[in-house]
């Protein structure tokens, strides 16, 4: 049997896991979305009419749309064709002015440097496997003084796996590991494996330093008294953070 290199695999677990993906984001079931990151999110993107913003990692669009929608001139950015083909599909009947690519996010080679006001991903950066190049191009097209807005699993309270044996970030926080991620919550149209990577705030830091992005603001969002009243679950996320976001800018 051949081996599929680690890149491939994992784009190949997005390209199939696209039509779950796309009944899950926008039929309102991604309620830790909705009612937990977005609101913190945007409230630290805050306005960006008339911004040129670089949304990494977009997925099929969804916050690609929302930043479109708030008057931002929006790129959107994939290595899942299947996903960027959602998107475009999407932008073909709004007409938002997004521009979407297939691309890794640690060589943007279509973008030209200095050119972005703000680059967001959103909960993203996990999923990468070279998220220190990630960094150095973030840093590459985005304006002096740009920002960079990006959210993950908060690293010190994360549950990731090490061969079938679930491990909490509490008990083996240092190290960088890449484990599998199984989708398979009731709510999804069919259940679906990605691989992710755990990292510590330390590692993440060092890359915004060595790229010359400076840490200006961290955010650990609490839900929405929506979310709380619609989805009991969320009340979890009162006693430990789910997720942090962080904002950084460009001061070269």
């Amino acid at each position: 049997m051949e081996l599929i290199p680690k890149k491939s695999k994992i784009e190949k677990e997005w390209d199939d896991a696209s039509e779950a993906w796309l009944d899950f984001v926008r039929t309102g079931k991604d309620y830790y979305r909705d009612e937990l990151n977005n609101p913190a999110a945007f409230k630290l993107v805050g306005n960006v009419k008339g911004k040129s913003v670089l949304d990494l990692a977009c997925g099929e669009g969804y916050n690609t749309r929302i930043l479109a929608k708030k008057g931002a001139k929006v790129c959107g950015v994939d290595f899942s064709k299947r996903m960027i083909a959602h998107a475009r599909k999407k932008e073909n009947e709004e007409r938002l002015g997004i521009s979407y690519y297939v691309s890794e996010a640690f060589d943007l080679i279509q973008l030209r440097g200095g050119t972005f006001d703000l680059v967001t991903c959103f909960m993203a950066i996990q999923d990468i496997e070279d998220y220190v190049r990630t960094m150095g191009e973030v840093s590459r097209v985005l304006k002096k003084q740009g920002r960079f807005i990006f959210s993950i699993p908060h690293p010190c309270f994360e549950g990731f796996s090490i061969k079938d044996h679930r491990i909490q970030a509490s008990e083996r926080y240092f190290g960088i590991v890449e484990y599998p991620l199984d989708w398979n919550m009731e709510r999804l149209s069919e259940p679906f494996k990605t691989t992710a990577f755990h990292r510590t705030l330390t590692d993440y830091f060092a890359a915004l330093f060595d790229s010359n992005l400076m840490v200006t603001r961290l955010v650990e969002p609490q839900p929405t008294k929506k979310g709380l009243r619609k989805h009991p679950p969320m009340r979890q996320v009162l006693e430990r953070p789910q997720s942090i976001i962080i904002e950084s800018k460009r001061v070269i």
